[in-house]
């Protein structure tokens, strides 16, 4: 069968959702939104007019089978914006577009169904989770990719189903959480190797330094994704979130409904904050004051503070199944995505940080997941 990309960037027509005055910016407000069963990516537009659907962008290898793009993210200079797609034939892949006009500029094969997905400060190198969803219960791995040649530099072993990519705020350390593991484990950037894990298991939280003597061995099923966990894992971790200044990791617990605290720089457990049902994806201000999480099966939004340890805020959001968070660079606003059920639309729903209420929502395409911001236009 030949394949052939097809990559069209249409006008959508205005979804608008009112907004509050307490709410309305005074600026626009733009976001990338990946629809995993929609095979699009939705740029979202949020200013005084509300929010809408400023245009769509169709990707893919093949047009009759889904690619589902999972992971999204925007380089640091905005110019770019990269995507990976799960489905691949076995394998999925990475892209890179134009930012501004949805024009391909490179992909590159990775592992089975990659996944979360984040760069380096500097955008020279894309950390991707290669999530393996659909292969068997084995140790996955961590693409790395060189972003200007888009080539696959190495392909680290980590553990089973890793899953939220981020790195620190210096560049230096990659965090990835391991569902069927539960574990936290730390890549240097500079060596490219992993330099520690950290057990998260309750009853038995510890640090381990140095790469895997062997690699670990599968426990479970994967709680975050319909299965349910055995005994043995008791945290399924699905987020790893270095704190503004680096100096702390927050781990997403899924099976657990909470939040743990590392010390990144003695590796060992300082807090654990209760969550919601379902904790999922987090997220922090740049500010270092507040922790965001969505719960998947919980249908809200927390947010923490994190001098005091408690949560402030539970946004209860207007579809089930949320996903991601993408906080825009003044820390005034939160996108969520929302995956939605059936035969419903995704949606992405816009919180005001201030006000601690969600403010407006557009509708986008099934299954919104991957978020990630793009730019702010309009005076100052």
């Amino acid at each position: 069968m030949r394949l052939f990309t097809l990559v069209t960037l249409l006008s959508a027509a205005p979804a608008l959702a009112q907004t509050p005055a307490a709410g309305k910016p005074d600026r626009d407000y733009l976001v990338f939104v990946a629809a995993e069963a929609a095979d699009r990516i939705a740029l979202i537009r949020f200013g005084p007019g509300g929010a809408r659907v400023e245009r769509e962008l169709t990707v893919g290898l093949l047009p009759t089978d889904p690619d589902g793009p999972h992971g999204l993210a925007v380089s640091p200079d905005g110019r770019e914006l990269y995507l990976t797609t799960a489905h691949g034939q076995p394998f999925g892949h990475l892209w890179k577009y134009d930012a501004e006009t949805g024009r391909v500029l490179g992909r590159v094969e990775l592992g089975n169904f990659p996944a979360t997905l984040q760069l380096t400060p500097d955008g020279g190198f894309a950390y991707v989770v290669n999530f393996n969803l659909h292969g068997d219960m084995v140790p996955s791995s961590v693409s790395v990719v060189a972003t200007e040649q888009m080539l696959e530099v190495a392909r680290i072993p980590t553990c089973t189903m890793p899953h939220g990519s981020r790195i620190n705020p210096q560049g230096t350390m990659q965090y990835s959480a391991c569902m069927m593991d539960d574990m936290l484990v730390e890549i240097d950037t500079r060596t490219l190797a992993v330099s520690r894990r950290f057990m998260l298991t309750k009853g038995q939280e510890h640090g381990e330094a140095g790469p895997f003597a062997t690699a670990p061995q599968p426990s479970a099923p994967h709680a975050g994704h319909g299965a349910g966990a055995s005994r043995t894992v008791t945290c399924s971790p699905t987020w790893a979130q270095p704190s503004a200044d680096g100096s702390r990791v927050y781990v997403a617990c899924n099976k657990a409904n909470e939040i743990l605290e590392i010390d990144a720089g003695s590796w060992t457990l300082t807090r654990r904050f209760p969550a919601g049902e379902g904790v999922y994806n987090l997220a922090v201000t740049r500010d270092g004051t507040l922790l965001l999480a969505t719960n998947k099966r919980g249908q809200s939004v927390w947010i923490f503070d994190l001098a005091g340890g408690r949560d402030v805020a539970r946004i209860a959001t207007q579809r089930k199944v949320v996903h991601g968070l993408a906080i825009s660079p003044d820390d005034r606003y939160a996108f969520v995505s929302v995956e939605g059920i059936g035969s419903q639309p995704g949606t992405v729903e816009i919180i005001d940080l201030a006000a601690r209420a969600r403010v407006a929502s557009v509708d986008v395409g099934q299954m919104a997941g991957g978020i990630d911001f793009w730019k702010i236009e309009g005076p100052r």
